[in-house]
């Protein structure tokens, strides 16, 4: 099981944008082979950063989501809302 993090980092006058984008496709997202959960986080201190926090079957399963229509539309549409390079971890549970 991998836990998948991506740090997003938008301008102010693009949450509220991003936000209709990810609910919009956050049940496909959810459902995609392999992707067992997906969340959205915002931080608290600076609402202009928000992570997804998903779980994943495996990397194969991550990278042929990545592969996806799906994914290219909604990569395409929220990357131009930046506000700062994207950052992504695969993670594991070492500890429960």
């Amino acid at each position: 099981m991998i836990n998948r993090i991506v740090k997003l980092t938008f301008k102010k006058e693009n949450i509220e944008l991003f936000k209709t984008i990810f609910e919009e496709n956050w049940n496909a997202i959810k459902n995609q082979p392999g992707c067992n959960d997906v969340k959205l986080l915002q931080d608290k201190n600076n609402p202009c950063v928000f992570f997804t926090y998903s779980l994943w079957n495996d990397e194969v399963s991550i990278d042929n989501y990545k592969n996806t229509e799906l994914f290219k539309n909604v990569w395409s549409k929220t990357k131009a809302l930046f506000n700062a390079a994207p950052e992504a971890w695969s993670t594991s549970i070492v500890f429960k």
